[in-house]
């Protein structure tokens, strides 16, 4: 087998059991070669909320009416139940994922809206690369907590000890670190130290990624252009990472990143457009894609997360650790496939994986170093690329995705505009288009980040992000650079 390419595609804020709990799907184990079938819902799970109980029920919404919570206590919450408290540097409270509704209730949703779990036929591209690869239903996210955090772990099996969703003046302060540093650096200083290449799209002009230190927007390229590059015969980058378009200002409205807010829809059209565009680009037969979801977003889970090992790159007493965690606890289950030519199909991985086996299978594929305890000690899942041969029955094509009722929103109006700036990922876009400015003209980076910590709005970020666009002659599209 050669392999010569690694795609990773993560999404946001869904469990397993929300997107594919009801999907009843059977295939062979990854492990035994035996017939089995993904750990999903029995139907009778519940939880209960002001002595009322709420079951899962088959059938989701597109649109969600509210965020579910998921910061640290949120999920601390979600997991243990209301009032348990997490004592800081301590292990972790036993869990029972018995407080999902209770959380949602408490701040002011319907709590049946977090037990709803998508019926297969609403996620038709989803369902059917579950069927056709290998649907990985023990992938949890790497700590019990908010987005950004977990997606840190995608690149560098750490978090750097944050472990929460940080504001907008916090980032600035790391500005003097020229990005978000790690002791042990990212998968993408591993790769540049071994020789080899990588390449970064986004659907956002202000992707999260763009915040890492060595990184830049001059690095990423607008994920417009993915499905042409890869025609290219001589495509030559050995790992490939893609952010979806968030639209943070418009609550998410016009986004495809699957973020509760958003219509699920639209990340659905994402996957498959991704999918498509590698198994009918010139490099399909050495290549392997990863689509998954950073967080569980909220939304029930059966499954009780284990404890983890803790990347061992951080002190405790961190700068970035507000809530004491040890990392010794992975957070809720989320869907993962892993798709290849080289992959049986219909295989069912029921081993154990969090976000760090992404930077393990990489390291693992092209002989890099491992960065952390965390990567050393997970499952790779380059463990499923089994066949002698390729497949050739694998599809050109996948079924169409349901379409949203709104094709464009990418001019509505900023929403909440006098809600704070410091809320859920908005920070870590302010931050892209903060350190997008520093690297365009760094003789200016006393006035660009006194200007930035003028923001407190979401309004007055959408007009800095806006004067970020003019200033370095971006295109203005909501989800599309």
């Amino acid at each position: 087998m050669t392999l010569n390419h690694v795609f990773v595609l993560i999404l946001e804020n869904r469990s397993y059991d929300h997107l594919l709990g009801f999907s009843a799907i059977a295939g062979t184990d990854a492990s035994t070669g035996a017939s089995t079938r993904a750990a999903g819902l029995t139907g009778s799970e519940t939880n209960t909320y002001q002595g009322k109980t709420y079951p899962v029920t088959r059938g989701a919404d597109n649109v969600m009416p509210a965020d579910p919570p998921h910061e640290f206590p949120d999920v601390l919450e979600q997991l243990c139940g209301a009032g348990v408290k997490y004592a800081a540097g301590r292990p972790y409270p036993p869990t029972e994922n018995s407080g999902f509704a209770a959380a949602y209730g408490a701040r002011g949703g319907d709590p049946a809206e977090v037990m709803k779990c998508y019926a297969p036929e609403q996620l038709p591209v989803l369902n059917a690369l579950a069927r056709e690869f290998a649907l990985c239903d023990n992938w949890h996210a790497s700590m019990p907590g908010p987005t950004w955090p977990n997606r840190l772990f995608v690149h560098a099996a750490s978090s750097g000890g944050l472990d929460h969703s940080p504001a907008v003046p916090e980032i600035i302060d790391w500005e003097t670190l020229e990005g978000f540093a790690f002791r042990n650096g990212t998968i993408f200083d591993r790769l540049a130290e071994g020789g080899r290449t990588r390449r970064l799209y986004a659907g956002d002009a202000f992707p999260m990624v763009a915040a890492l230190k060595g990184i830049g927007l001059g690095d990423i390229r607008p994920y417009a252009s993915f499905a042409g590059d890869l025609q290219q015969p001589g495509y030559p980058y050995d790992y490939v990472f893609i952010e979806p378009a968030y639209d943070v200002l418009r609550d998410y409205r016009g986004g495809n990143s699957q973020h509760p807010l958003g219509d699920v829809r639209r990340g659905e059209a994402l996957i498959k457009q991704t999918y498509e565009a590698i198994r009918n680009s010139p490099h399909w037969t050495g290549s392997v894609l990863i689509v998954t979801w950073d967080e569980h977003g909220g939304f029930y889970d059966h499954a009780a997360p284990p404890p983890a090992p803790a990347p061992g790159d951080t002190a405790p007493g961190s700068p970035h650790n507000q809530c004491g965690f040890t990392f010794e606890q992975y957070g809720p289950r989320v869907p993962a496939l892993v798709i290849s030519p080289w992959i049986a199909k219909n295989t069912i991985d029921h081993r154990l994986y969090d976000h760090a086996s992404i930077p393990k299978l990489v390291e693992n594929l092209f002989g890099l170093p491992h960065m952390t305890a965390r990567d050393l000690q997970a499952n790779d899942p380059g463990a499923l690329l089994t066949l002698s041969a390729p497949r050739d029955d694998t599809p050109a094509t996948l079924p169409a995705a349901p379409q949203p009722m709104l094709t464009r929103v990418a001019e509505a109006p900023v929403a909440r505009p006098d809600d704070p700036v410091d809320q859920g990922n908005l920070p870590a876009v302010v931050w892209s288009a903060v350190r997008a400015q520093l690297q365009a003209a760094p003789a200016r980076r006393e006035q660009i980040l006194e200007r930035s910590r003028e923001i407190r709005t979401r309004a007055q970020a959408l007009d800095y992000l806006a004067e970020t666009r003019r200033v370095l002659s971006l295109s203005a599209g909501g989800t599309d650079r």
